[in-house]
Formats: C-alpha cells, structure tokens, sequence
C-alpha cells in the first residue's frame, strides 16, 4: 500500500515545521506549503490524502482552500486548524466536509485521530 501524503498548508513556519514532523513521526508522506495557492498550483494536490491548513492566511483562507478544492473535484480531506476559533467558522468547516477543527495549540492526539479518520475515508 501506498504511504499517504499529508499536505501542510499555513502561513507560520514555526507551526508548518512542526506538524510536518508529527505528521513524518506517525509514518505518513509530508509537504508544506505557506499559501493556499501555492498548494493548489502544485503537482502535490494531485497525490495528496489529506490537507491540513490553517484558517487564517493572507490571500485564501483554510475555508475558502476547503471550498475550491471542493468545487475543483478534488476528493482531499480537510483538516483546518486556528488560533482564533469561532462557532460560525466551525460550523462552516464541517458543513463544508471538513473530518476536523481544531484549536492551536494543538491537541496531537485530536489529531492524530482526525488523520486516521480521514486517510481510512
């Protein structure tokens, strides 16, 4: 089988470095990216199992890569991840087929259980 690609997508490096090192601990293929366009104009969304982006970014927002992958066919599952949380951003999230929302600083083990779900999806 295959190893599954995560893409990283978010604008901090700090935070893109450090997913990207979980992500590469629990087995799994891992890129980064610090824009949402530059994940969309890659050969990666092609490849990739799951994106896991960050809500607030200059230029797309999380939402907005959720929504045009989602309009582009693509069938990637979504992780969004925020420091600035809110109802109305969760529920749009989910709504939108995202597997999970998740709270900066990050619960691994919330985590790990969305990428489980979501690579078995």
């Amino acid at each position: 089988m295959k190893t599954p690609l995560i893409s990283i997508v978010d604008d901090d490096a700090w935070a893109r470095d450090g997913l990207k090192d979980l992500v590469l601990s629990l087995g799994y293929k891992a890129v980064t990216f610090e824009s949402a366009e530059q994940f969309v104009q890659s050969d990666s969304v092609r490849n990739t199992a799951c994106v896991i982006t960050d809500l607030q970014m200059p230029g797309l927002s999380g939402l907005e890569l959720q929504a045009h992958l989602r309009n582009e066919g693509h069938q990637i599952s979504v992780i969004i991840v925020t420091a600035y949380p809110t109802e109305q951003h969760r529920a749009r999230a989910l709504q939108g087929g995202a597997i999970g929302f998740l709270t900066k600083p990050l619960d691994e083990r919330l985590l790990i259980n969305c990428l489980a779900r979501a690579i078995a999806s």
